[in-house]
């Protein structure tokens, strides 16, 4: 009997060891934010950027949270209380993120003790303006313009501009995105600051008297889209 006990009495140790490890509660701090450029949002493609959060003194050497922004912007993560390091990777965003002077990503340091709003600022190589669309004859027009907003060395091209349109309010590249899109390259556009475009919509399956539009633009070396907000027009 003993001699159970001996056996019995340690592993019962390491079960409630485990079962109080496995206890503990989860992060509920809320951080969150967006993207911005002197206050005004940018917005980009849906989960296709992403940023990072960094936790420094637990043995971690890999991120913590490797999180994508919403097509919005936005972003919302949940961590514990405590400091962290937010960055984006380089080559990542159709946007200027700060860089230390040996080419690495800076970072902003991040205090959490509860929840927490923080917008991240950065500077986009262009902005899409004075965004127009309305839907006549089967058909989507939109007109918007063009502003550079990096100039440069770091300044870059254009390479083409895209409308799409879609059923739901999630809008871009893609086929859950995109049910029709049109497109106009560099040389076709002659005045950036006055763009117009037009794309067919298609048979809607099922019905709806709506559906949703959004102006992207495509830079030369640069992997991401900037867009335009959705705009929602009625048919």
């Amino acid at each position: 009997m003993k001699k159970f006990c001996s056996y019995i009495l340690p592993l019962l140790a390491v079960l409630a060891a485990s079962c109080k490890k496995d206890n503990f509660d989860p992060p509920a701090a809320r951080l969150h934010g967006r993207l911005v450029y002197q206050g005004e949002g940018i917005q980009v493609e849906y989960n296709q950027v992403p940023f990072q959060l960094y936790q420094f003194g637990f043995g971690k050497v890999g991120p913590v949270s490797n999180t994508q922004f919403t097509q919005d912007g936005s972003y919302s993560v949940l961590l514990f209380d405590g400091e962290y390091k937010l960055t984006v990777p380089n080559g990542q965003g159709p946007f200027l993120w700060k860089k230390q002077a040996n080419g690495r990503p800076d970072s902003i340091t991040v205090k959490m003790s509860g929840d927490q709003q923080l917008d991240l600022e950065v500077t986009p190589f262009y902005m899409i303006r004075n965004v127009q669309a309305s839907a006549a004859a089967n058909k989507v027009t939109a007109t918007f313009g063009l502003e550079k907003i990096v100039n440069g060395v770091d300044g870059k091209n254009i390479e083409r501009v895209n409308l799409y349109i879609n059923k739901t309010a999630f809008v871009s590249s893609g086929g859950d995105y995109s049910i029709a899109s049109s497109q106009k390259g560099s040389g076709a556009i002659t005045d950036p600051a006055a763009i117009s475009m037009e794309v067919n919509i298609p048979a809607l399956v099922p019905a709806q008297s709506y559906i949703f539009a959004r102006v992207g633009l495509k830079m030369q070396g640069v992997e991401d889209m900037i867009f335009s907000p959705v705009i929602k027009i009625t048919l």
